[in-house]
């Protein structure tokens, strides 16, 4: 899960250098199409805009990997993802206005064919980036599921183990009060008939006292 986490990342930290090479070349293209007129001024136009497309691609791959990420990570990658849609945004309406400044005249349909063509390719284009990168998402969320999955089971695991481990410690704990136990009956049995023992013994020896002072005294009276 980290690996993945670090490999998201890094994959965030490179499309941001991507990203920021691109919007560094579309602000340069947008300083020539000040400085220039005619068809050379189109063509930055067009180069430009098809920049911006890409830029807005790579952005919809910083949002996938941005829902990837770990929740501490989630929000800088979101308020960065936020600014360069800023600034996509920024110069698209810089592009419009220098389109509708230069003032395209009746000559230019061929190019105005031209250039709507390639938009409808790029939409296109567009489009199946959007369906892969959504076919990517599900797939990485799929294995972020099973890699969950997967740690849950580990867990499981270990728990159980550690409830075995438990077990079995309580069992010979369980074994050894049981020994102690019968050793105890055996200890207090033998001292039960050591009583007993004493008591016959003290008992006799009282006998064979009373026995010796009636002697003695039936000799000392009746001698």
């Amino acid at each position: 899960m980290i690996t993945e986490n670090k490999m998201s990342s890094e994959k965030f930290e490179s499309l941001e250098d991507d990203l920021s090479a691109i919007l560094d070349d579309v602000k340069t293209k947008e300083r020539k199409i000040t400085g220039s007129s005619g068809e050379e001024r189109k063509n930055a136009i067009r180069q430009a805009e098809r920049k911006l497309e890409e830029a807005a691609l790579v952005l919809q791959e910083m949002e996938g990997e941005a829902k990837l990420a770990p929740v501490s990570f989630r929000t800088q990658m979101l308020s960065k993802i936020r600014h360069y849609q800023s600034d996509i945004e920024q110069s698209s309406r810089s592009l419009k206005r220098e389109g509708t400044s230069g003032g395209r005249g009746t000559d230019n349909y061929a190019f105005d064919r031209e250039d709507r063509l390639d938009q409808s390719n790029r939409a296109k284009l567009m489009q199946g980036h959007q369906s892969l990168q959504r076919a990517s998402e599900s797939i990485a969320r799929s294995h972020q599921i099973a890699a969950e999955t997967d740690q849950i089971g580990v867990e499981i695991i270990d728990e159980l183990g550690t409830q075995r481990d438990t077990l079995l410690r309580t069992k010979d704990k369980l074994s050894d009060t049981d020994a102690n136990l019968s050793r105890s009956r055996k200890i207090l049995k033998n001292m039960a008939r050591r009583m007993m023992t004493n008591k016959l013994i003290l008992a006799v020896i009282i006998l064979v006292e009373l026995a010796i002072l009636a002697g003695l005294v039936y000799w000392k009276f009746f001698s």
